[in-house]
């Protein structure tokens, strides 16, 4: 079992930067070993997926909404995944998960085999 944890999240002004952390415990060996998904969600709405990173970072994928706007980088050794947001927007506003699985693909349909508790991000002036 991996426990992943989220952390980082905060109230930014339109525009600003943040970088939300995903650190993984537990067995955390298989953190190495598996691709990693950031997702967010809104109340109300469907959890809507940021970005997927290959196991050892060689490929990374964004959905359309952040491309150039958000950067996901991990360190292994460190057991810790990474999503660098800019020029963040008030429909940026949500709660954001990580998530690990064996492969990219079921990251990027939204599919997860352990997930993070969230951290939230606000977007307002």
């Amino acid at each position: 079992h991996v426990t992943l944890v989220e952390s980082g999240g905060g109230r930014v002004r339109p525009g600003g930067s943040l970088r939300l952390s995903c650190e993984a415990s537990g067995r955390s060996f298989l953190f190495s070993r598996n691709a990693l998904g950031w997702h967010r969600q809104v109340p109300g709405k469907l959890r809507e997926r940021v970005g997927v990173i290959s196991w050892n970072g060689g490929e990374t994928w964004y959905v359309d909404s952040v491309k150039g706007r958000c950067t996901i980088s991990r360190d292994n050794a460190q057991s810790t995944a990474y999503l660098q947001m800019y020029s963040l927007r008030p429909d940026d506003k949500a709660t954001y998960y990580c998530a690990d699985a064996q492969d990219m693909g079921r990251l990027r349909v939204g599919i997860g085999d352990y997930w993070g508790q969230g951290t939230q991000v606000t977007v307002s002036s």
